[in-house]
């Protein structure tokens, strides 16, 4: 399937490092995605609303809309307009890469309550991609996998990211590599 076709069919996808879109308002980029993805352009009325909600449980600044997509964007910023996305868009399964990549402590509890806000309320799956523990600790995990070498490698619950915090990666290496 091609890209939009994905998007359609409720595959939302956050990349850590998203690229810039000079030229494009992230009001205009977020009404387009979501046209693209209901079906039908939102009543604009409504739309704003919703926007401005959005931004508001997000702590963005209502100026953040008129900015271009991702230019010039902090860390932060990149990872808040994600999130942004997931909750107006309300995909079926969302992968989040590395989602907590450059975020202080302040903008991880802002981003993982948006999470976690789009976990309860949405019958979204989520699928968190992590090489730390510490957004674990945001955002509940029910499953967790261990991928070395493009294979699981160990699976559990939350126990397990608390074994990894505890003794690390090095645990899962093949004895040969050790």
């Amino acid at each position: 399937m091609s890209v939009d076709e994905r998007a359609r069919a409720g595959l939302f996808l956050a990349m850590q490092h998203p690229v810039e879109v000079p030229g494009v308002s992230v009001s205009n980029f977020l009404r387009t995605a979501a046209t693209a993805v209901r079906g039908e352009a939102p009543k604009l009325r409504l739309w704003l609303g919703e926007l401005k909600g959005a931004m508001s449980n997000l702590q963005v600044d209502p100026k953040f809309a008129e900015r271009n997509v991702n230019e010039g964007f902090s860390g932060g910023e990149r990872k808040r307009h994600e999130i942004l996305q997931l909750e107006l868009l309300k995909p079926k399964i969302a992968v989040l890469d590395e989602t907590d990549s450059g975020l202080d402590v302040d903008a991880l509890k802002v981003v993982s309550e948006g999470v976690n806000r789009v976990r309860e309320s949405d019958n979204t799956g989520l699928l968190l991609i992590t090489h730390t523990t510490r957004l674990l600790k945001q955002i509940p995990a029910q499953f967790v996998h261990v991928v070395v070498g493009g294979r699981i490698v160990a699976e559990g619950g939350p126990e397990l990211a608390v074994s990894i915090d505890e003794k690390g990666y090095e645990q899962f290496e093949p004895a040969e590599a050790k």
